[in-house]
């Protein structure tokens, strides 16, 4: 991290266009600008300096309500709901290239667009619904964690979410030493968890064929009230908005510069890493209602999970 740009100046706005307020300061300012990007090179090796936060933003579709609803549609539905996974994958996709290309183009991200566009009526109320958003998520996220500690430990709750709290300050530390630092840390974290669940898949061995019709659209959706209930649930769990306020910031921690030829690259590099790293969480989340069909649709699995259920008995 370079002192200089940790404190770079606002940017310019000679160029107000339909802004009512011109920017007041930089998004995420200790960290704005402080991942240097190669000017020179090939360039597999320019995109690599982009690498990194659409790894982050993936994370936000794999969260607690991604796999209870997941689990739930394949347990009930088996392979059916994987096309709403998908059409859902894709909104998330259009939506944060939009997010990337209001960044670069703008210097703002989200909650500054809504600062600097909207008259204080509007940006209000839109500052605490993305606060009650925040504490909403955030209760899931604290409380899932708790009681997976407590599943897989015996942990108290209480202790759980107190460790929980706690991982606050990890993130913070790892941002400080670099944010290069926090985004490998997250790619590892995720890079296990795709392992883990290309482990399981080969193990459930499920009926691929059913697999490849399950994202093709089917109008059950629509007349099983039920299926459309967990369908809506997979929408809503995978397209949320802090994902939107979050990638419209970390952007910008690249030091891409301010010429036209450079914001294009830096915005279509942007746009690649965010689409490869939701289609790996397309493939994670893809991978949960696959093996919950295959665990409680095929009879296969269901006897061997009957009869390991009565040597464990």
């Amino acid at each position: 991290m370079t002192d200089q740009a940790a404190v770079a100046p606002p940017l310019a706005s000679s160029d107000q266009g339909g802004w009512r307020h011109a920017p007041l300061d930089n998004s995420l300012s200790d960290v704005f600008r402080t991942v240097p990007v190669r000017k020179t090179g090939s360039t597999w090796k320019r995109f690599l300096s982009f690498l990194g936060p659409g790894y982050l933003v993936a994370v936000g579709y794999m969260d607690p309500g991604n796999w209870a609803t997941a689990i739930a549609g394949g347990s009930k539905f088996g392979y059916a709901l994987l096309f709403v996974a998908l059409v859902s994958n894709i909104m998330a996709i259009v939506l944060q290239a939009l997010c990337a290309r209001l960044a670069v183009g703008s210097g703002r991200d989200l909650a500054q667009a809504c600062r600097d566009g909207y008259p204080s009526w509007a940006a209000y109320p839109l500052w605490f619904l993305a606060e009650a958003a925040i504490i909403a998520t955030d209760i899931a996220e604290v409380i899932g964690t708790a009681i997976g500690l407590n599943l897989l430990f015996g942990m108290p709750l209480e202790i759980g979410v107190i460790l929980t709290a706690l991982d606050v300050f990890l993130v913070l530390m790892l941002q400080r030493l670099g944010f290069r630092h926090l985004e490998a840390f997250v790619v590892t974290l995720l890079a296990i968890i795709a392992l883990c669940f290309g482990i399981q898949i080969a193990l459930a061995d499920p009926h691929w064929g059913e697999v490849i019709r399950g994202f093709a659209p089917t109008s059950d959706l629509f007349s099983n009230p039920d299926m459309l209930y967990l369908g809506l649930g997979i929408l809503g769990a995978t397209v949320m908005p802090h994902n939107l306020y979050l990638h419209s910031a970390i952007v910008q921690t690249r030091a891409y510069g301010t010429e036209l030829p450079q914001k294009r690259e830096a915005l279509r590099f942007a746009t690649i890493d965010s689409t490869v790293a939701l289609m790996l969480a397309l493939l994670i989340n893809g991978s949960i209602l696959i093996l919950a069909a295959a665990a409680f649709t095929n009879p296969a699995t269901r006897k061997l999970s009957n009869s390991a259920r009565r040597i464990r008995c």
